[in-house]
């Protein structure tokens, strides 16, 4: 008698929990870049573009942790130029929450938003 065969199950995404204290630090991370948004987090783990994440992210002067189901979309790897961090950029999805939190944000950010500062993407 032979098993049924199963397909493998698809992986589970990484969670990553990552919270950002204060503003200048939001401005590095947050990517506008995206559509929808993103944020960049800092890992030593090893991620490909495409990679479904899966973050609970806790913005300045907040206690609420906003769940981001994402995609790596930015990968900077260890010992990148200029010194960058490592880590991986996470794309927020195309839905509701993801345009909320974008929007929330790009107000706290507010005019920080627009300037020449360096962040840790482009």
């Amino acid at each position: 008698m032979s098993n049924p065969s199963t397909t493998p199950a698809a992986p589970r995404p990484s969670v990553i929990q990552l919270a950002i204290k204060e503003k200048p630090a939001l401005h590095m991370a947050y990517i506008p870049l995206f559509t929808d948004g993103g944020i960049f987090v800092p890992t030593h783990k090893d991620y490909k573009l495409g990679d479904d994440v899966y973050v609970l992210l806790t913005l300045p002067d907040d206690t609420q942790r906003y769940p981001v189901a994402g995609r790596v979309a930015w990968v900077t790897p260890a010992r990148a130029a200029g010194n960058r961090t490592q880590g991986v950029g996470i794309q927020f999805p195309k839905d509701d929450k993801s345009r909320q939190l974008k929007l929330k944000i790009e107000t706290l950010l507010g005019s920080a938003l627009g300037s020449d500062r360096p962040t840790q993407t482009i």
